[in-house]
C-alpha cells in the first residue's frame, strides 16, 4: 500500500492525464510509479521527458538498463529493480542469469557491461567525484567522456524514480511481480 496517492487516469490532475494515457498505452497498464508521479504533473513530465532523452543516449539499451538496475539496487528500490529487470529480459537481450547477477551487484561476465555497472556504482558512491582510476577503467573498456556523462544522466533518471518510489512506498505492480529479485531468483 502506497503512502502517497497512486492516481488513476480518472483521478490524476488534468495536467498529468496526457502523460498517464501515454504510460498506459506504452506499458499496457499503469505502473504505480506513474500513478504517484501524476500527483505532481511537472515531476511526471520530467520523468517522461528525461526517459525519452536517456533513450537517445549513445549507450545501448542493455548498457542503460545496467545503469538503471545498478542504481535501483543501490537505492533499495524493488519496484525499479523489477521494472528494469523486465525490460532487460524482454527488450535488452539479457538472460535470467545476467539479470540476477545485476540484481545482486555481481558481474554479468561481459567486460563492457561490467565496466558500466562498476562505473555507475562508483558515480553513486562518490556522488560523481569518482577517482581517476575509476574513470580510466571505464575509458579502458571502450567508453569516452560522452558515455561517462550519459551514465550520470541515467543515474539522475533512476534517482528520481527510486526516490519517488521509496517516498511513496509503492508496491510492485502485479505485472512486474515475476521480476522482483525474490521471485526471479527463486
Amino acid at each position: 500500500m502506497s503512502r502517497l496517492t497512486v492516481h488513476t487516469l480518472d483521478s490524476a490532475p488534468a495536467d498529468s492525464r496526457p502523460f498517464v494515457e501515454r504510460a498506459i498505452a506504452s506499458n499496457g497498464f499503469l505502473p504505480n510509479l506513474i500513478g504517484v508521479l501524476a500527483g505532481a504533473p511537472v515531476a511526471l513530465e520530467t520523468y517522461l521527458t528525461v526517459s525519452g532523452i536517456n533513450a537517445r543516449a549513445s549507450l545501448s539499451l542493455a548498457e542503460r538498463e545496467v545503469v538503471q538496475i545498478t542504481a535501483a539496487t543501490i537505492h533499495g528500490c524493488e519496484f525499479c529493480v523489477a521494472g528494469h529487470s523486465a525490460i532487460a529480459l524482454k527488450k535488452a537481450g539479457f538472460d535470467k542469469t545476467a539479470v540476477i547477477a545485476l540484481q545482486n551487484g555481481q558481474p554479468v561476465n561481459d567486460a563492457k557491461l561490467d565496466a558500466v555497472a562498476a562505473f555507475a556504482r562508483a558515480v553513486i558512491a562518490q556522488r560523481g567525484a569518482v577517482s581517476d582510476a575509476a574513470l580510466r577503467e571505464f575509458k579502458t573498456a571502450g567508453y569516452g567522456e560522452q558515455q561517462a556523462l550519459e551514465v550520470v544522466l541515467g543515474i539522475s533518471l533512476a534517482t528520481l524514480c527510486n526516490f519517488a518510489n521509496s517516498l511513496a512506498q509503492n508496491s510492485v505492480n502485479p505485472e512486474l511481480d515475476a521480476y522482483r529479485p525474490a521471485v526471479l531468483q527463486a
